[in-house]
């Protein structure tokens, strides 16, 4: 197959693409920087690899790149949680999501050939947050910002379907690896001063790297899977035990929280993100099959962590 992969040098991307190298798959990277993107896959590592310029939120030259490709993988967009959320913030966010995959969407519509399948992102934000409910993907939409980006980012991925091309959305949980948010916590555990953030009440929806990866893998080769699924782990936790487990596997104490007005005060309201969250089922997911090779977080953490 020839995959083409927005969003490619970012933590899930670089996984996605050393996988599909090596199981000889062609790539085709969309990219804003080339240069960059040519030193994360050299071309000596990675010999069925193309990299294209592009703009994500332009319509351009790079958009006739993906005829002949047989899918595309979108992951491209604004990090959600590492600035505050001024207005101009949000719109970046938004429109990076929205407008990105307009201009995907519409490329994939005039490509001859065209791709066979898109698998797109989109997030659990989706949901809202909730410390009681359960969710899976039939329920409802929330009602906050990161609601809204999804909706609108999920609304534009859906118009594909009108170019009879199959449409697979992932939202993601949480990814755990040695970058993204647990590479963030890994430092204070390792100076004996890790701990939970905020009440540690609050739900974390979490998938290891490599089962998200073998998720997007499966979206793409499978032809029955169509429409939303949640790229979660089947088993949630609150950020009291995520700390517990962590303080185990690593042999450090894990009692010291972090408190949520430290959060909010460097993030404003993107501290949502870490302080507020919600426990999502992947059922699906599971329904479609998937085997999931990290399905409980001591397992995880433990693979991260003792190879880190």
């Amino acid at each position: 197959m020839k995959i083409a992969i927005s969003g490619a040098t970012g933590f899930v991307g670089s996984r996605l693409v050393e996988r599909l190298q090596t199981a000889g798959h062609r790539i085709l990277v969309l990219t804003r920087n080339t240069t960059s993107a040519q030193k994360v896959f050299p071309s000596q590592r990675f010999p069925n690899l193309e990299v294209v310029s592009y703009t994500p939120t332009v319509s351009g030259a790079w958009q006739d790149a993906l005829a002949g490709c047989d899918g595309v993988v979108n992951l491209a967009g604004e990090p959600i949680a590492e600035e505050r959320w001024t207005p101009e913030r949000k719109q970046e966010i938004l429109n990076s999501r929205k407008l990105g995959t307009q201009k995907i969407v519409e490329a994939i519509a005039k490509a001859n050939p065209q791709p066979g399948v898109l698998v797109n992102t989109s997030a659990i934000g989706y949901y809202g947050t909730n410390e009681t409910t359960t969710f899976d993907e039939d329920s409802p939409s929330g009602n906050d910002f990161l609601a809204q980006v999804c909706r609108e980012w999920e609304g534009e991925a859906n118009k594909v379907k009108d170019a009879n091309v199959r449409l697979v959305i992932l939202r993601f949980g949480i990814v755990l690896g040695n970058e993204g948010a647990l590479g963030k916590m890994i430092t204070p555990f390792k100076l004996f001063a890790g701990g939970p953030i905020g009440s540690g009440r609050q739900w974390f929806s979490w998938i290891h790297l490599d089962d998200i990866v073998s998720l997007i893998i499966q979206a793409l080769t499978n032809p029955t899977m169509e429409g939303v699924y949640n790229a979660t782990a089947p088993q949630p936790v609150r950020m009291n035990e995520l700390s517990t487990t962590m303080g185990r596997v690593m042999n450090r104490p894990s009692w010291l929280p972090v408190p949520g007005f430290a959060i909010e005060a460097l993030l404003g309201d993107g501290a949502k993100v870490v302080l507020e969250g919600q426990k999502v089922i992947p059922k699906r997911t599971l329904e479609s099959g998937f085997q999931y090779q990290y399905p409980q977080l001591e397992s995880a953490l433990t693979q991260i962590l003792t190879s880190s």
